[in-house]
């Protein structure tokens, strides 16, 4: 409710300053008059205060043709942030709508959000690569270890995270902050899904037991949430016989390329084989593999 709280507070704001502006002149009015006072030659301040001696409003005072037209630049320049963000308001309106109520028929939505890593063309809305797709049940980026405590709390606890996943030394998972991650469960069951990207599409996909997916609406990368970035890592050698304790390990990461822009690849590690895969929220499932 936040995001409609704050769209009007600023629209609210634009029809203030709007209407400041045209009242601008509507201020109590003071006139400068010789005074009555016992030598005669003082000056004095009336205020007026009675409604009847205020000047006009803005729209009745003679102005210059320059003064016109400078006012009339400022109402459109008011009128033309008020409209934007009312027409901002309803897309995030419509956007959170779309995420988090809109559920189609045959869908149930889930407790807890579900994340899919999926590979395929960005522009596609169908393929037949859902084989490597895998999921995750629950957000593994709070799960996970940062790069710089690889050591601590993964190698020196027998390749177990703190979370309780074990760590593949020859099959490792990065996400956009620089936090190993657990893998995703492979491969993705057979069934229908509610998906999105947070964005402006939510829609079915169906994952057939071949491989082969299709989006009911959109495109992978419209139902791609940007943020989150991830990749599989496969070592080319092991370690001991690179010579190189840190060969195709997170060691090997650089911290300074993290974070990852939305959209953005993730980096190369030295020694890796690197493999970018799309997030996808899974928000829904059919009700008969919910």
């Amino acid at each position: 409710m936040f995001i409609f709280r704050q769209m009007k507070h600023h629209v609210e704001m634009a029809k203030d300053a709007k209407a400041a502006g045209s009242s601008q002149f509507r201020f109590m009015h003071q006139r400068r008059s010789k005074g009555n006072d016992e030598d005669g030659d003082s000056d004095t301040l009336q205020v007026m205060d009675n409604e009847d001696t205020l000047p006009p409003p803005l729209e009745r005072l003679e102005m210059s043709p320059s003064t016109a037209a400078s006012v009339d630049r400022r109402n459109l320049i008011i009128n033309s942030i008020a409209v934007g963000l009312l027409g901002a308001s309803g897309v995030a309106s419509y956007s959170l709508f779309q995420t988090s109520v809109y559920t189609p028929p045959g869908f149930r939505r889930l407790p807890r959000t579900q994340f899919i890593a999926a590979l395929g063309d960005p522009k596609a809305s169908q393929g037949s690569e859902a084989k490597s797709w895998g999921l995750w049940m629950e957000d593994p980026g709070p799960r996970g270890v940062w790069l710089r405590d690889f050591n601590k709390e993964i190698v020196q606890n027998e390749n177990h995270a703190p979370a309780g996943w074990t760590y593949n030394n020859n099959d490792w998972w990065l996400e956009e902050h620089g936090i190993i991650m657990e893998a995703p469960k492979f491969p993705l069951q057979a069934g229908r899904y509610l998906v999105t990207g947070g964005r402006l599409v939510t829609t079915g996909l169906t994952i057939d037991s071949d491989g082969r997916w299709k989006l009911d609406e959109g495109t992978l990368y419209d139902v791609t949430h940007l943020p989150c970035r991830s990749a599989r890592y496969q070592p080319l050698l092991d370690a001991t016989s690179a010579g190189n304790d840190s060969y195709g390990t997170p060691l090997a990461a650089n911290p300074s390329n993290f974070p990852v822009a939305p959209g953005a690849l993730m980096p190369e590690v030295n020694g890796c084989n690197k493999q970018d895969y799309a997030v996808l929220f899974v928000v829904g499932k059919a009700e008969k593999n919910a």
